[in-house]
């Protein structure tokens, strides 16, 4: 059978990813290429270097299924999913989630992951978010760390934005983004490392990203992709049923579930397909903005004294819906603490902004540029 593979590479951190599925392999290049370089090869050259294969075949799932759970093993939660994992003496690592239907079999010394699945979709996702872990294990021992931060770049310079869920940090990107027209960095967080010049550069962090129905609205954006799903194309699947049937319905007011709210779960590749946005691969920080979403306020700055924490940055004890359970990263999940610190101390000499916005997102992304220096694009 013929194989298809794509290679993703950033900062000189790369993987292979090969399958019979075109789908898989498509799957994986709409979902991290439009931030990563990705670019299909011929798999019979393929020798070298992080390699995932992944495929879809029911009866190897099967066979591997049932020698899994009779064979020692312990339990884990991954992906809000239960994992069986088990490891062999020379540090193969195999896993099972029978919701999914996936197999893992990770081999860190040879620096190879395959899954194989039961269903196409299923096999997709789990190969596009392992593959990104693959390049992330190879960026944080580079010296790289992880910032739970959006950005947005114009001419080279970063403006992050931070602060805990519910901070803003999507509605200050976005409002940036789409009102000025800068590059799309990321929505939630980023890669990042102290450069030779004295700076810190900023790499996207490839994700779905999630946009509340109210945001969508704001921006313009919620008849977009009413109209998208209408004609048959649809959002990341991990979407809540409840959010397409009120995008369909035309009903914009916020969706909550036990505190939560339940939002949009869009492609990286629809923000500039479906809302005209531009993504951006790289930068160096420029400024901090510290927001807090307030309803009916007038955007305002504040003078909070904000400024870089230690949990601004991302850990392994932070990242609890994907513990490194396949030994990719094999550091600490959010980079060395010499490099940490390093990152901290020079974000810590850039202007740092603490803002309150309001839902008026022309007003929100106005006051943002005049502080950080933005020039209108349009």
């Amino acid at each position: 059978m013929s194989a298809h593979a794509i290679r993703l590479e950033t900062a000189g951190a790369a993987v292979t990813v090969v399958s019979p599925e075109k789908a898989v392999t498509d799957w994986t290049g709409r979902y991290i290429g439009p931030w990563w370089n990705a670019a299909e090869v011929p798999s019979e050259s393929v020798c070298d270097g992080p390699l995932l294969t992944a495929s879809v075949d029911r009866e190897v799932y099967d066979d591997f299924a049932f020698t899994m759970t009779q064979a020692p093993h312990t339990s884990i939660t991954y992906a809000r999913e239960r994992m069986l994992v088990a490891s062999d003496p020379a540090g193969v690592i195999q896993a099972l989630t029978s919701k999914s239907a996936l197999t893992y079999r990770s081999d860190p010394t040879a620096r190879s992951l395959e899954i194989v699945g039961c269903r196409t979709e299923d096999v997709a996702t789990a190969t596009a978010r392992l593959a990104r872990e693959m390049v992330r294990g190879t960026l944080l021992r580079d010296g790289w760390s992880i910032l739970h931060a959006s950005a947005v770049v114009q001419e080279g310079r970063v403006i992050l934005t931070l602060g805990r869920k519910g901070a803003g940090k999507t509605t200050t990107a976005l409002a940036l983004a789409d009102r000025h027209q800068l590059g799309l960095l990321a929505n939630d967080r980023v890669f990042v490392r102290a450069n030779e010049d004295g700076g810190v550069d900023v790499l996207p962090w490839p994700s779905a990203a999630a946009v509340g129905l109210g945001l969508l609205d704001a921006l313009g954006w919620f008849d977009v992709a009413r109209d998208r799903l209408e004609r048959g194309e649809s959002l990341h699947p991990t979407q809540d049923e409840r959010v397409t049937q009120a995008l369909l319905a035309d009903r914009a007011e916020p969706l909550w579930e036990e505190g939560k709210e339940l939002k949009a779960q869009v492609f990286p590749d629809q923000f500039g397909r479906w809302f005209g946005l531009t993504l951006a691969t790289s930068g160096q920080a420029a400024a901090l903005v510290f927001p807090r979403v307030e309803a009916g306020a007038v955007p305002a700055v504040e003078d909070r004294g904000r400024v870089l924490e230690d949990d601004d940055f991302m850990s392994g004890e932070t990242e609890d819906r994907y513990p490194d359970v396949f030994a990719l990263a094999q550091v600490d999940g959010g980079g060395m603490p010499a490099a940490r610190q390093e990152v901290a101390r020079r974000l810590s000499a850039l202007p740092h902004h603490c803002v309150v916005l309001g839902h008026e997102l022309g007003e929100n992304a106005e006051l943002l540029a005049k502080l950080t220096g933005v020039f209108s694009a349009k």
